[in-house]
């Protein structure tokens, strides 16, 4: 997991194409005047997902993994922890082709606080835990942008 802020995203271009196009659009657009829902940036390659959630305890929340995507998350209203998880111990009987995605378990190994200006980037294969309630507020509005591995 990589954790910065948006101001310095410019310095991870150059390690995927599809990357690029999403470091550019999220350096280049309003993301809070994103209507909710899918935004298309380049196809299935990059494409941006609005939404409002709510954050929960770290004991209510399972790891996710995504073996098509990377993940890039940014908060634009609240804030939530976000864990990343050793792959060696995850497990995920139950993963699905179709929508990219599997849950399970697997010991936490680092954790952030993103909160709006941040953001962070999972890579496909790599365990990570968003969602998770930091203070008392668990309201969230969220992209989160979905780039081609």
């Amino acid at each position: 997991m990589i954790y910065d802020t948006i101001e310095n995203a410019r310095l991870y271009k150059g390690m995927n194409p599809h990357l690029d196009k999403a470091i550019d659009f999220m350096l280049t657009r309003d993301l809070n005047a994103l209507p909710m829902g899918r935004t298309e940036i380049d196809g299935s390659n990059v494409f941006c997902n609005k939404m409002e959630a709510s954050t929960l305890p770290a004991e209510e929340k399972l790891f996710e993994m995504h073996r098509v995507y990377m993940d890039i998350q940014i908060d634009l209203l609240g804030s939530e922890e976000v864990q990343t998880g050793e792959i060696r111990g995850f497990s995920c009987p139950d993963f699905s082709a179709e929508k990219d995605v599997g849950f399970g378990d697997c010991p936490a190994v680092a954790s952030c606080t993103l909160t709006p200006g941040s953001f962070t980037l999972c890579l496909a294969g790599e365990p990570h835990k968003p969602g998770i309630l930091v203070g008392d507020d668990p309201h969230l509005v969220k992209c989160v942008l979905k780039v081609r591995a």
